[in-house]
């Protein structure tokens, strides 16, 4: 997800507890030489999240949910520039609260017998077709 963020200009916000390790070592790893072009922020709670957001509207916009528990394709929705695209971690998804307080829900159409798609492949199908609505993807 970092190494997303810094090849499509896009700012992460990662909110503790997440689903992987996050270290200055691990994300070295993972992030190879992308690491120092992406802007992310971190986030010791959800709490912690939403002040940030508190303080800081004019960065963020709707809370768009990437839920397998939503009625709604990414297809159907209309996006816009300032939408946040949340995700949870790929074992449990988000607790309750955070589905409370998302302005929308919504779904990836797969195989009924499948259980989710992997959370970076989720992001990429979801915000490529955000960047397409809104014409925000990267110029060369």
């Amino acid at each position: 997800l970092l190494r997303l963020g810094a090849c499509l200009d896009l700012a992460l916000d990662i909110i503790e507890p997440c689903g992987f390790l996050f270290n200055e070592k691990a994300m070295r790893r993972a992030g190879m030489d992308y690491l120092d072009m992406v802007q992310y922020r971190r986030h010791n709670s959800w709490a912690d999240f939403l002040e940030y957001r508190w303080q800081h509207p004019e960065e963020y916009g709707r809370l768009v949910l990437l839920t397998t528990h939503a009625s709604k394709p990414y297809t159907a929705f209309e996006f816009r520039p300032n939408d946040i695209i949340l995700m949870g971690r790929e074992s449990a998804g988000v607790p309750e609260q955070v589905h409370e307080l998302a302005d929308a829900r919504l779904l990836i159409p797969m195989n009924k017998n499948a259980r989710s798609i992997n959370v970076a492949v989720s992001a990429v199908m979801v915000i490529g077709e955000a960047l397409r609505q809104t014409g925000l993807f990267p110029k060369k």
